[in-house]
């Protein structure tokens, strides 16, 4: 009895070696083993792109990859009062010292074919009632107060462009009544901060700090091309 369990015992561990090598497939599949299933290698997608290389190399790779994925981004208009609070923003989050500049931030429409002001709220609402009539869209502006609250037909980068703008609809059938073209001051926020190249680690530290201090954040750079954030490959 003891002895025909001793037998079955040998055979049963004979079994499982050579079931654990592999020489009873394919019939019987082997378990699996790490690196050393050849299922594993046979699922490989496109090995031979895959490169190890020693440790000097694999740093150098890994700073190219980083600075390939380095883009420009800014932040603002600023006004020259929170210039200094976001630049100190921009040490806390380890921005290299120099590595960034104050630019002009491009002024917006600064000039308006206008109709108001209208203090009294029915009296706009009519008037904003006859221009839609024309086809216009008009817009409520809130500011400044020698213009508020008036309504403002179109925006325009330059006082010529406003007054052919009036001029076609004063010219227009029906014509565009009661308007005439006004100035916006200049805005007090006209300076954007602007790192020409953040790589990926320092745009992740910049989303954390507060967007109310830098200008709502940092975004890419007007006239930038978009590009998509790369992963450093792994030494």
């Amino acid at each position: 009895m003891l002895r025909g369990l001793l037998v079955l015992l040998v055979l049963a561990n004979l079994g499982f070696f050579a079931w654990s090598r592999g020489w009873l497939a394919p019939g019987i599949a082997p378990p699996n083993q790490g690196q050393h299933e050849p299922q594993r290698l046979q699922a490989q997608v496109k090995p031979e792109l895959v490169a190890v290389l020693p440790p000097k190399d694999a740093n150098a790779a890994v700073v190219a990859a980083r600075a390939a994925a380095a883009v420009c981004v800014e932040t603002g208009p600023l006004a020259e009062s929170e210039l200094v609070t976001a630049e100190a923003e921009l040490v806390a989050a380890q921005a290299p010292a120099g590595s960034w500049t104050r630019e002009p931030a491009p002024l917006p429409p600064l000039w308006l074919v206008y109709a108001g002001r209208w203090p009294e709220p029915a009296a706009r609402r009519a008037r904003e009632a006859d221009l839609r009539k024309l086809g216009l869209q008009p817009e409520v502006l809130t500011a400044p107060a020698e213009l508020a609250p008036g309504l403002v037909i179109s925006r325009h980068a330059s006082k010529a462009e406003a007054d052919a703008a009036l001029e076609k609809l004063t010219s227009a059938t029906p014509p565009l009544r009661g308007s005439r073209v006004a100035q916006l001051p200049l805005p007090a926020a006209n300076t954007v901060l602007r790192l020409a190249r953040a790589d990926a680690d320092l745009q992740a530290r910049l989303r954390l700090r507060p967007g109310e201090v830098l200008g709502g954040g940092f975004r890419p750079c007007a006239g930038a091309p978009v590009v998509a954030s790369a992963s450093a490959p792994k030494p």
